[in-house]
């Protein structure tokens, strides 16, 4: 993830895309159109000139993984209708499992909402104890004590 990578390598220093290409393996002209949409959404600062390149817009602890995902125009769309009311998944009905996906769908996003830069980078993502988790965890125990 370039942002990832910007924010551990950059600080208040730019980095230029061409070094985020080599160590992500992405091209650098699909860097620029990536970094040209997140510089509009201010999630990213760019410099112009000999040590130009891109710096963070804000510090990584206020950017949340949602907000890189919807400044790229990336959903988490898991259903084929894309989403939209009305629309079907197939030939004119919803699929037998649409609601399973779309329920998906809403808990990834309401993670990665929750989820910010810095979590990605010190490798603890924002979680909440999914609803019925503790429950679950508590049977689980009480099961390893019989």
């Amino acid at each position: 993830m370039a942002m990832a990578d910007l924010a551990l390598r950059g600080g208040d220093t730019s980095v230029p895309l061409s070094q985020i290409s080599e160590r992500q393996k992405i091209t650098v002209a699909y860097l620029e159109q990536i970094f040209q949409q997140l510089r509009k959404a201010g999630l990213v600062e760019s410099a112009r000139g000999r040590s130009g390149g891109y710096k963070l817009g804000r510090s990584p602890a206020d950017i949340t993984i949602s907000e890189i995902m919807a400044a790229v125009e990336e959903g988490v769309r898991m259903t084929r209708c894309m989403g939209h009311a009305g629309e079907t998944c197939m030939q004119g009905e919803r699929c037998l499992t649409h609601n399973l996906w779309e329920a998906l769908g809403g808990q990834i996003e309401a993670f990665l909402s929750r989820t910010t830069l810095n979590d990605v980078l010190t490798g603890i993502p924002g979680q909440l104890p999914a609803a019925g988790e503790a429950a679950w965890a508590g049977a689980v125990d009480r099961g390893a004590q019989r």
